[in-house]
């Protein structure tokens, strides 16, 4: 085991735990690289869907930071450690367990909870699994910090009752927008704490951009360089497919509605089209790899090379680095859009939950956000083409609004680190490992 100073906090991180979905990666990545940039000695736990502890990395200030991994999962295999049944069995009779030690080390469990699912929209099964680390983290007198997330919505009386429950027991409860501010502003009520309750922004908007690997990046480089024209990136989401449309209430086609936009574009103008999904394709059913190589072959059909994919297994900082490099930028995956935003790149965001409109506020751009939920097919269209005539005056205004959001994104952690260390000076060194 080893010794770890006071000085230097440990901190383990919840909420980030699909690979394969490049927003939950984002918003891991992005809070560790501004974590440990501003304080390298800091140790960190990441917990996810793998099985015991292992070695893993983090990318900072363009090198790899060794971390751990640690898994946690629903599972009703109760007796394999990374159960969390099992870990709430052991934490009551006081048994080993190696996920539970790291907790009880840790100076404050940080949680982002995938940056929208605090809420029952999902599922009882997902707001269950997201419920689960903020009970254990209160269950061992951590310190519990809610990164900026969304907060709700809430269908179920029930469930609004427990999560309000996990937020007023919180050390630290941040919003990542405007609109998920009022939101913990009334599920609160009058337990609203202005010091414990902040105002935040999503955190991938700190995120740095990393060029892709060769000879992946030499491929991209040569497709750019082709023809002359601006490139317009577009990411499209599987969660709109199939039942997700009645899942979500959606009235507009918005993927039917992206191809309109793309024959549109390519045949009234000389821009390219990169497509972008966000989603890999072991992400189950939802994945946005599938619907993205089918508009590719569509569009593709007809304007051959001028329509392209990224290729595969790029990482949360490679695909921010390929839409920073776009003209004009239209998403679905709401991480996908960020990443435009906080690269200054003007951007539409075609919203299918309350979370998209709020997030585009932080930057001034919430007159780009196209709401499935309640346009037709020509209205998502009308403003999905009105945005691509204003991108000149959006990019304008990005040039102010985008670096004091990433300013706002790297230094609210400050105060989360803050009360790390004085957990860390009241308990005095800790053994991990």
């Amino acid at each position: 085991m080893a010794l770890t100073p006071a000085a230097e906090p440990t901190f383990c991180l919840f909420g980030t735990s699909a690979p394969a979905n490049l927003g939950l990666a984002a918003l891991r990545a992005a809070t560790l690289g501004t974590l440990l940039s501003g304080h390298p000695g800091a140790g960190v736990t990441i917990f996810d869907d793998g099985l015991g502890a292992r070695s893993g990395g983090v990318f900072v200030d363009g090198h790899v930071v060794p971390v751990t991994l640690c898994g946690a999962r629903i599972s009703r295999r109760v007796y394999r450690p990374e159960a969390y049944l099992n870990m709430r069995a052991s934490a009551l009779l006081g048994l080993p367990n190696p996920g539970l030690a790291r907790i009880d080390a840790c100076h404050a469990v940080l949680d982002l909870s995938g940056g929208d699912s605090f809420s029952d929209l999902y599922g009882v099964r997902t707001f269950r699994l997201v419920a689960w680390p903020k009970r254990l983290a209160l269950l061992r007198d951590r310190p519990l910090v809610l990164l900026p997330q969304t907060y709700g919505p809430f269908r179920r009386p029930r469930l609004r009752r427990q999560a309000a429950g996990l937020v007023r027991r919180a050390a630290m409860a941040w919003s990542r927008d405007p609109d998920s501010f009022s939101a913990l502003h009334d599920l609160l009520g009058a337990d609203f704490d202005p010091d414990r309750h902040r105002d935040g922004v999503d955190v991938a908007f700190a995120l740095s951009p990393r060029p892709p690997d060769q000879p992946d990046r030499d491929r991209l480089e040569s497709w750019w360089q082709e023809e002359p024209g601006p490139v317009v990136g577009i990411n499209v989401s599987g969660l709109t497919l199939g039942t997700g449309r009645a899942r979500y209430g959606l009235s507009a086609d918005g993927v039917h509605v992206v191809k309109q936009l793309c024959e549109q574009l390519l045949a009234e103008s000389d821009v390219r089209v990169l497509l972008v999904p966000h989603v890999r394709g072991s992400a189950g059913a939802d994945d946005d790899r599938r619907v993205t190589d089918q508009l590719h072959s569509e569009l593709s059909a007809q304007h051959g090379s001028r329509v392209a994919v990224t290729p595969s297994g790029f990482d949360a900082h490679q695909a921010k680095w390929v839409i920073s490099r776009t003209a004009w930028f239209v998403g679905m995956r709401m991480h996908a859009t960020i990443a435009a935003l906080s690269s200054g790149v003007p951007v539409a965001g075609i919203a299918y939950s309350m979370k998209v409109r709020g997030v585009f506020a932080t930057v001034g751009q919430e007159k780009h956000v196209a709401d499935a939920r309640n346009l037709s097919d020509d209205e998502l269209l009308d403003v999905l083409w009105r945005s691509w005539q204003s991108r000149e005056q959006a990019a304008a205004e990005l040039a102010v609004q985008a670096p004091v959001t990433v300013d706002r994104a790297c230094r609210q952690l400050d105060d989360v680190v803050a009360l790390a260390q004085a957990e860390a000076a009241r308990r005095g060194p800790t053994r991990t490992g």
